[in-house]
């Protein structure tokens, strides 16, 4: 489907996930999204209430993407380092096929007003524990080692796979699971009990 032939909100919103990616959420004005998208800009209107409905939009469509890749995996059958790398590579994956939402999701969230501002905070936290609780899967069957302190590694891992957005360029020379695989080969190696390095 190309861009005309989307409907039109897919389109607004299409546009708007690459000017707020590019310039800023702020940066980015109703007259800039009308624009782009050969409009009069009272014409947006009719179609969205404000800026920061898209914002929204944006952020939770992102955040169902992630949801759906990686929580799927929580009743999965498998040792916790092979589910780490799997969900590693989910996480990027996700971002490396939306680059535009994923950097609006990571950069932009904070200028959301009060009430979804708080939704995005309590769906980090879903995402933390999902990681923390494979983690601690790892220390209690014995995977990872007894000594590692969950949360410190949680947020490790996290570090890793959230800020691949600022860096990686789809086409480029690495595929994400050879991205996720090297993240994953270098945290593991750190992460795993002795006697299975």
């Amino acid at each position: 489907m190309t861009e005309t032939t989307k409907p039109r909100r897919e389109q607004i919103h299409d546009v708007a996930s690459r000017l707020f990616s590019e310039r800023g959420y702020h940066a980015t004005s109703m007259r800039d999204l009308a624009g782009q998208l050969g409009m009069q800009g009272g014409s947006l209107y009719a179609h969205i209430s404000g800026k920061e409905e898209l914002l929204v939009e944006i952020v939770r469509g992102a955040s169902q993407q992630f949801d759906e890749a990686l929580f799927s995996l929580r009743d999965v059958n498998l040792p916790a380092d092979e589910k780490l790398r799997e969900a590693m590579f989910r996480h990027i994956q996700v971002v490396a096929d939306n680059m535009d939402s994923a950097t609006v999701f990571f950069h932009e969230w904070k200028h959301l007003s009060a009430e979804p501002y708080a939704q995005v905070v309590a769906w980090r936290d879903t995402i933390d524990i999902f990681y923390r609780d494979l983690v601690a899967q790892g220390v209690r069957d014995g995977t990872f080692r007894a000594d590692l302190d969950v949360r410190a590694a949680a947020n490790l891992i996290l570090s890793a796979v959230n800020w691949t957005y600022t860096w990686y360029r789809p086409g480029g020379r690495l595929s994400p699971r050879d991205v996720a695989e090297q993240f994953a080969d270098m945290l593991l190696s750190g992460l795993m009990a002795g006697e299975l390095q």
